[in-house]
């Protein structure tokens, strides 16, 4: 049985620690056994303490950077047996490679003027999955990604292992791969914790009409495995989750088969792929997820602004309530700055990520939302690095296509780098968050709810006629310095009503510890006293959520009592490294809460136990 997060070994207690470094976690520790005080911050890791390692000795290969940016045309000969394709069957000849061409013509005709086309030429690298080949009109087919990962297991070389799970099913039956890479001993679960390496999670296409990262994810899948990141793995495991949304892919659609947005699902869980995706993220527990997205180039923002989008890349880290300030700030510092400086490096363009809303009459830009429901912001909540590449693509169907995979290979392989570069100090940063979060509860204050900050700034756009530069003043919604809207005491805990059991579940698959009461009890809470109720649509900074149903949009006054805990009941303890996951779920006034989403059905089944316990407990089923 999966042990939960807050039983498991973080794998950092082996870590030698810098001396600068020791002495305050020696103190935090203290701390949190004495129970009274926050845990203090140790010092930021300024450099990088050892260099990366190269290929090891058993596997000979010529010298190289590590990694160098694979957009670089190569000019060593790859000497482990892979053909340019792995889809090409093994007992055919390999065709020596051939050198970078000009990019094809797009299939139709160009969605703006040429002039706009001339600012984005190709890469000098081709990139060659089966959804880019020459001629081809549609991408990677769900059966042909699965069979490039399935080929690429047996080419892995001696000191690496690879290995393909399936991680669950589509709503229409197909099957949720993903490719394992490490160096321990096995791929199994087990084998990548005792590695003492940390796991670096990759999601593609979450949105099945933004194809250019699944194809990006099935190259990254090929280096990572027997090619030019290779070498990472001396320092970290990955896996690779090249298609999230299989359904959607095939249909072309933003949406799973169902009508509802996946990447606004990763709190409540009512798809079977969000459901896939958070036991994955439990099990393997990654320091870093990364999230490869496109956004929309034209459309509303031509319509609102008279312009064209000029990025290549859109870049964004977690920014919801309650993400600890260490992870932020190593997420700016150690992703995102050097993912700026990859970019830059391959003469591609990069800003925060940004959108409008779908009302015309909205001229209002946002950055990613703050709300606890995206991939981005609950992963961030789960005490990962969580960052957000987004690449211009939605609406331009193959425009470019090799320009934007580039971009999601340069944005993915610098977060790679940053992971292994980075590993010990990762580490450390999360043990720290994890015992600092736990440590909180039953003191100070909760954010409840918290908003963007309303500024203005200029965006650069392009002219959708002559594509030169144009510069555009807009409203802009920060997530970068949020507003907090409400806020609590932090409890100890949540109380749960026995009826509670598929908000039980749920919050299992997300990794929080859930116990059950063995013996009825009392305990002090404040219950939720409702003051105004209606309903309202769930909504995003795009407008409404697909496929999501009204919320029960309630205000409630808290009230202090002492309730009886029937056996059978459960609770929630906050004493636990992903407590503000549990907030974000089971505080009732905000539009992703378990009950605004009716997965709470009384404001009666639950409470904010605000003294610790005295209960007996047992682990449920």
């Amino acid at each position: 049985m999966n042990q939960p997060l807050a039983h498991r070994p973080s794998g950092s207690a082996a870590l030698a620690l810098p001396p600068r470094a020791l002495g305050p976690l020696v103190l935090a520790i203290a701390a949190l056994a004495a129970g009274c005080s926050s845990t203090p911050l140790p010092p930021w890791p300024a450099t990088v303490s050892t260099p990366l390692p190269s290929r090891t000795p058993a596997r000979p290969a010529p010298e190289r950077t590590v990694p160098p940016p694979l957009g670089t045309t190569r000019a060593e000969v790859v000497t482990s047996p892979v053909t340019n394709t792995p889809l090409i069957p093994q007992q055919e000849p390999a065709a020596a490679p051939a050198a970078p061409e000009a990019a094809a013509p797009p299939a139709g005709p160009l969605p703006y003027s040429a002039s706009v086309a001339a600012r984005f030429p190709d890469p000098a690298v081709r990139y060659d999955t089966p959804g880019l080949g020459d001629g081809r009109r549609a991408f990677t087919t769900n059966g042909e990604a699965s069979q490039w990962l399935h080929r690429l297991a047996p080419l892995a070389g001696s000191a690496t292992k690879v290995g393909v799970i399936e991680w669950g099913r589509s709503q229409r039956g197909t099957p949720l791969e993903a490719l394992v890479a490490t160096r321990g001993a096995s791929t199994s679960l087990a084998d990548l914790d005792a590695s003492g390496r940390p796991t670096v999670v990759l999601i593609g296409q979450q949105h099945g009409d933004e194809p250019a990262g699944a194809e990006a994810l099935l190259m990254i899948a090929r280096e990572v495995s027997q090619g030019l990141l290779e070498p990472l793995l001396d320092r970290i495991n990955v896996v690779i989750v090249p298609r999230a949304n299989p359904d959607g892919a095939e249909a072309g659609t933003r949406v799973t088969a169902n009508g509802t947005d996946l990447n606004r699902d990763h709190l409540l869980l009512t798809t079977p792929e969000a459901q896939a995706l958070a036991r994955l993220v439990r099990d393997y527990r990654p320091i870093a997820v990364i999230d490869a997205h496109e956004y929309t180039v034209a459309g509303r923002f031509l319509q609102k602004f008279g312009g064209i989008q000029r990025y290549d890349a859109l870049l964004q880290y977690a920014t919801t309530a309650n993400v600890p300030e260490f992870l932020s700030k190593a997420s700016r510092e150690w992703y995102h700055q050097p993912m700026v400086a990859a970019l830059q490096g391959q003469s591609l363009t990069s800003e925060w990520y940004y959108t409008t809303s779908t009302d015309p009459a909205d001229r209002r830009v946002s950055m990613g939302g703050t709300r606890p429901d995206t991939g981005r912001n609950v992963n961030g909540l789960k005490n990962a690095v969580s960052l957000l590449i987004e690449t211009r693509g939605v609406g331009i169907e193959r425009t470019h296509i090799q320009r934007r995979v580039h971009t999601q290979v340069t944005a993915i392989s610098s977060a790679l780098r940053s992971t292994a570069e980075r590993s010990a100090n990762l580490e450390q940063v999360r043990s720290f968050v994890a015992r600092d979060t736990a440590a909180q509860a039953c003191r100070g204050e909760i954010a409840i709810d918290a908003g963007p900050t309303a500024t203005q700034r200029d965006l650069l756009m392009l002219d959708p006629e002559t594509g030169a530069d144009k510069t555009v003043r807009v409203d802009w919604n920060s997530s970068l310095e949020l507003r907090t809207l409400s806020s609590r005491p932090r409890p100890c805990g949540y109380w749960l009503a026995p009826s509670a059991s598929t908000a039980v579940e749920r919050l299992k698959l997300l990794g929080l510890q859930v116990m059950r009461v063995a013996e009825q009890g009392s305990l002090l809470a404040d219950t939720f006293r409702e003051t105004s109720r209606d309903t309202a649509p769930r909504e995003d900074v795009r407008g409404t959520v697909a496929g999501a149903s009204d919320v029960v949009r309630v205000q409630v006054s808290a009230v202090r009592t002492a309730i009886d805990a029937p056996a059978g009941s459960y609770y929630v303890p906050l004493n636990q490294p992903l407590a503000n996951l549990a907030a974000a779920a089971l505080e009732p006034d905000t539009q992703n809460s378990y009950f605004a989403n009716r997965l709470i059905d009384s404001l009666s089944d639950t409470a904010r136990v605000m003294a610790t316990p005295s209960l007996v407990f047992e682990e449920p089923d």
